[in-house]
């Protein structure tokens, strides 16, 4: 079915959408959902546009300028079937328009448009009034020779194909900022478009000079490519103590040292540890991680230093142990303050002689293995308690280095996230937009007391439960946690354009009291808010249920209730 449009939805109520603009005005920052925006100058963006396009072309320019709106594009789509998920496929693509009006980027004015999202036919011609890139040519740069209009061009391709389920390419037909009398742009699918594949290209990212640093990219893609072996995260971080940490990780790989890991769970021991062993020149023999606090003690020894048959009951094989597995590399000993006493003289038998017994066994056997301990417990305190051989200690003391929980280093909370985002996208087959602006802020201010583990738990739960092309939530990333509801000096902007201060339009214990005072009833409340969500809805059951945060269910049985009539129709 072909849905023309209809001049009214031009007027559609934008309550909703003006109701997400907050203003945190001890903080600096105004959101929009869960996106922080900003307010610019005109003449700013006109100088940044302008230097641009001085240093890399109009080509280049006009590329970024279209990725800058395809992006917004894409964020603005998934607010608004959030938003408005019991829209007709009109109302719901002329939020986009609304959206754009509402940012102040430009009037939309609708000539035609055809829209069949099962089919996928669409068709539209819009006129684009006031537009601000025309604004700043044509006071700041002076007349050009193509359409100027190019980050509202790249967004509306991006909130269109986002709702539409295909690529949808806009072009410019006319445009002021060129000389014409209006800008007019038409918009249908990609294969409708004899030049789609030429077009489509001003949507991926090109790199400006690649000549000249296609060498320096190479050589820091092979420092990364052992860091960064399997997925794993060893050097992705510019913070002071991690930098300083990674500095002696590097020199230790070199050499033959007894390496001792110090941190708190999670600061990702292992993965420093196998990033030594690849880096050594025990790499292509093999790599055993032992985490002791999970093996029974009684087993420990026969896990660790192999078995000899008949040595207990159940040895009916003899079998090697860890370390006669890791002969010729690294084993990797986690929590090695959980050792028992026998264990620790063993281990410092083969940390001092190079070589071990069997239980139950009396032949001695060679072994050339590195090893790599780690704990999260003072072992200078075990020594003290009597819990830790100290002469074990010394030996693995050696080379100890300290790793920073994450919450010492936040400034690496970007790169890190990258780097999840990417191994999750690929291993879930799926392309999120990245985290909120809400979500960032809520984990630069999280203590993280999981450490890194914990962040790339959160980071894949926020993977799975977020569709494509869509931001991941705070929601998403913690189940247990509610995002702050925001400071007391918050501010609205509402339909009308004023900005309410959040005394006029949230619950004060002032009014409760009033209300108490003047002896109004409980359902005498809910009747009028009732009536009142429903007049600004239009009768509309489902949009008045989310007005008043109830399920579309809830709030029909009290319609029904104040109706007094329970077969009343509410579809």
């Amino acid at each position: 079915m072909t849905i023309e449009f209809e001049p009214k939805l031009n007027h559609v109520d934008i309550q909703d959408l003006t109701s997400l603009i907050q203003f945190e005005s001890t903080e600096g920052k105004i959101w929009f959902g869960e996106q922080r925006i900003l307010f610019m100058q005109l003449p700013a963006l006109a100088a940044f546009r302008r230097e641009l396009v001085n240093s890399i072309g109009v080509e280049r320019a006009k590329g970024f300028f279209m990725r800058l709106g395809y992006q917004g594009g894409l964020r603005d789509a998934e607010m608004a079937r959030r938003l408005r998920p019991d829209c007709d496929d009109m109302a719901l693509f002329w939020t986009g328009p609304q959206l754009h009006s509402l940012r102040g980027m430009v009037k939309n004015r609708p000539i035609k448009i055809e829209i069949d999202k099962e089919s996928g036919h669409f068709y539209g011609e819009l006129e684009w009034v006031d537009s601000w890139e025309v604004e700043i040519v044509q006071t700041e740069l002076g007349q050009i020779d193509e359409p100027a209009c190019w980050s509202l061009l790249g967004y509306a391709c991006a909130y269109t194909s986002a709702i539409m389920g295909r690529e949808i390419i806009f072009r410019e037909v006319s445009c002021r900022g060129c000389g014409d009398e209006r800008c007019l742009i038409v918009g249908k699918p990609a294969n409708e478009w004899e030049d789609a594949g030429e077009f489509s290209r001003y949507f991926t990212a090109e790199p400006i000079i690649e000549e000249l640093y296609s060498l320096q990219s190479q050589v820091k893609s092979l420092r990364s490519s052992l860091a960064r072996h399997q997925g794993q995260y060893y050097g992705i971080g510019d913070s002071p103590d991690y930098k300083n940490a990674c500095k002696k990780i590097d020199k230790a790989a070199q050499s033959k040292v007894s390496v001792l890991l110090l941190g708190e769970t999670g600061v990702g021991k292992e993965v420093i540890a196998r990033s030594v062993h690849l880096r050594s020149d025990r790499a292509e023999q093999a790599f055993i991680a032992v985490n002791c606090a999970a093996i029974p003690q009684e087993l420990i020894e026969a896990e660790l230093f192999g078995v000899e048959k008949g040595a207990f009951t159940g040895a009916n094989h003899s079998r090697p142990g860890r370390f006669e597995r890791a002969h010729g590399g690294t084993i990797f000993l986690d929590e090695v303050v959980e050792l028992t006493p026998r264990a620790q003289a063993s281990l410092l038998r083969v940390l001092q002689e190079s070589e071990l017994e069997r239980v139950g066994g009396v032949n001695t056997r060679k072994v050339d293995v590195r090893v790599i301990a780690a704990t999260n417990e003072s072992l200078e305190q075990a020594v003290k308690d009597g819990k830790f051989r100290a002469d074990l200690f010394y030996r693995l003391n050696v080379f100890p280095v300290q790793i920073p929980p994450l919450r010492n280093r936040l400034d690496d909370l970007p790169l890190l996230v990258e780097h999840f985002l990417a191994k999750f996208h690929s291993d879930y087959s799926k392309r999120t937009l990245g985290l909120s602006d809400k979500s960032w802020r809520f984990i630069k201010n999280y203590s993280w007391p999981g450490n890194i583990r914990e962040l790339e738990n959160v980071i894949e739960r926020g993977v799975i439960l977020t569709d494509n092309h869509e931001t991941i939530s705070l929601e998403s990333l913690f189940a247990s946690v509610t995002p702050e509801s925001g400071n007391t000096d918050d501010t609205h902007v509402y339909s009308d354009g004023q900005v309410v201060k959040p005394s006029n339009i949230k619950t004060t214990e002032g009014w409760v009291d009033t209300l108490i005072n003047q002896q109004i009833g409980l359902d005498s409340i809910e009747e009028q808010l009732i009536n009142r969500a429903m007049a600004m809805t239009n009768d509309n059951v489902s949009a008045a249920a989310r007005l008043l945060n109830l399920t579309r269910p809830a709030l029909a049985y009290r319609l029904k209730k104040l109706s007094g009539n329970d077969s009343t129709d509410l579809n």
